[in-house]
């Protein structure tokens, strides 16, 4: 599959991009299916929601399944799927690189006890020569405003903040009279099983916490140019998987 023009020049402009129906139902299931019960086993290496609170606060909620890529063959398949491999050379103008060293996830909102995921840009986990990175978003089931839905604000990646409007964990700060006019531009849209969202690294996004009373789980990896070298000794200087 590839984009249209008009679909390359929407990510180019908005910083993400909605691809309807993109995975199968049945692989939906079948990647939900083999999450839950990591979830259920309590299996390593995992990310709690306490690890995202002040010290004060005790939540250990399980944020994240981490290191998924080598969990499950289900799960390698999805991030290496053909697929989608010639939509990332298109957008990144390159052969896209799959990165093990972080966004290689399945996420989770708990019901209830999940977090407010804060506006924040992506870049924050990365040490590349430049932040043209792209997560791959996969909805396993229907994300809506009450359980978690990211927003995103548009052309946020295309703007150079300065440090003032974020706060000590690089957070952007919603209170901060620079940041109050961008914030109102926000839009979210619905997803369903399948549907997938792609989003550069600088794009503002956040997610509020889960107040249904069932669990939102989906799969999030990113992918960056071959040409973007890790920075040496820093966390992305890690494993990575060429998708050619």
């Amino acid at each position: 599959m590839e984009l249209s023009n008009q679909q390359i020049s929407q990510f180019k402009e908005n910083g993400f991009l909605l691809i309807k129906a993109f995975a199968s139902k049945d692989l939906c299931n079948n990647i939900l299916q083999k999450a839950k019960l990591h979830l259920e086993k309590k299996i390593l290496p995992l990310e709690y929601e306490n690890d995202y609170l002040e010290a004060k606060d005790k939540n250990t909620t399980i944020r994240r399944l981490r290191q998924v890529y080598n969990r499950e063959d289900i799960f390698k398949e999805w991030m290496t799927s053909n697929k989608i491999r010639p939509i990332l050379k298109q957008l990144l103008d390159d052969v896209a690189v799959l990165s093990l060293a972080h966004h290689n996830s399945i996420m989770t909102k708990m019901p209830k006890e999940s977090s407010i995921t804060p506006w924040h840009q992506d870049r924050r986990y990365w040490n590349y020569e430049n932040d043209n990175l792209i997560s791959i978003w996969l909805a396993l089931d229907d994300e809506y405003l009450d359980n978690g839905l990211l927003q995103f604000i548009p052309k946020s990646h295309k703007i150079d903040f300065i440090k003032e409007q974020f706060d000590k964990n690089s957070n952007f700060l919603d209170e901060h009279i620079l940041n109050y006019e961008l914030l109102k531009t926000k839009v979210s849209f619905n997803l369903h099983k399948g549907d997938i969202v792609l989003f550069h690294s600088r794009t503002l996004h956040k997610a509020n916490k889960n107040n249904t009373l069932n669990p939102k789980i989906s799969f999030v990896y990113t992918v960056k140019a071959q040409s973007n070298k890790a920075i040496k000794g820093t966390r992305s200087d890690f494993k990575e998987v060429v998708l050619s």
